[in-house]
């Protein structure tokens, strides 16, 4: 089965139960691209230079 035929079959049944339809396939590809493109943070790496620049 191929994505549109899922997303179609997907929209159907939500529809039959009054639910909201599900996005579009693609819709949220912009959004996953833009955030692999950013350079990866370590939240421990964050913590760890805000107890290094925490004054004594």
């Amino acid at each position: 089965m191929s994505i549109t035929q899922q997303h179609l079959l997907d929209a159907y049944r939500a529809h039959s139960l009054g639910e909201p339809v599900p996005p579009a396939p693609g819709t949220y590809d912009g959004v996953v691209r833009e955030r692999r493109s950013r350079p990866a943070r370590s939240g421990f790496r964050d913590v760890l230079g805000r107890w290094r620049r925490r004054p004594t």
